[in-house]
């Protein structure tokens, strides 16, 4: 075992690096948008509303995520050119393909978040802005749902980190993200092990850092700080 391929292709593990962070970035975004959406309906007054979203959240939850990707892969057809990130050659439809099947996922499991964030909110608060002439919609928008996020700020956290680690899912069908960028390498040099380790170190470092910020904007909060 050896890596003194790495001054040659180190590119490969950065830019694949590049588009491993683009993708968590996005996909826990859309994640969020969808997973309150989700959360909002499974507390909604309305039953079938509350069906529709506890069905969306056991089908999303209870199979496998690497399924899901591969349906939507087969489902959607749309034609996109290839963006250049650093050396790569990015397949612009694999990688929408790719965020919106994992954001659909993501967005089943922090809708879980969000509706224990939201069931943790104390229900004075609602009572409060109620009296204030606050009407339901703008209560949870301005009351409920800023102290739900920072409730469960701590947990979106690990979904991010989460997400970092399985994005290279997408890699396994020939997104050029890090994992890509290590297969890539393990090609072109004949060395199995080493390039894994290599990318196993880029997944470790950026999920540690990912790990800490949050962490510091935890504390931030709590302190009431944020600058």
């Amino acid at each position: 075992m050896n890596f003194n391929f790495l001054p040659k292709y180190l590119p490969y593990f950065y830019d694949g690096a590049i588009v491993t962070l683009l993708i968590a970035i996005f996909v826990v975004l859309f994640g969020l948008i969808i997973g309150t959406i989700i959360a909002l309906l499974k507390l909604s007054k309305y039953r079938a509303l509350r069906i529709i979203a506890e069905i969306y959240v056991e089908i999303l939850r209870g199979t496998p995520m690497l399924l899901q990707i591969m349906v939507w892969f087969v489902i959607i057809k749309i034609k996109l050119p290839s963006i250049p990130i650093g050396i790569l050659d990015v397949d612009l439809e694999g990688l929408m393909i790719g965020i919106f099947a994992l954001s659909l996922n993501s967005g089943a499991y922090i809708s879980e978040i969000i509706r224990a964030g939201i069931n943790a909110v104390d229900t004075g608060q609602k009572e409060a802005a109620h009296s204030l002439g606050l009407r339901p919609l703008k209560t949870m928008r301005y009351v409920i749902l800023p102290q739900a996020i920072k409730n469960v700020l701590p947990a979106l956290g690990n979904e991010f980190v989460t997400i970092l680690k399985d994005s290279s899912l997408l890699g396994s069908l020939g997104i050029m993200d890090l994992l890509w960028g290590a297969k890539t390498v393990q090609t072109d040099t004949y060395q199995s092990l080493s390039p894994l380790l290599v990318a196993g170190a880029f997944y470790f470092i950026m999920t540690f850092i990912v790990s800490r910020l949050f962490l510091l904007v935890e504390k931030r909060l709590d302190t009431g700080n944020l600058r």
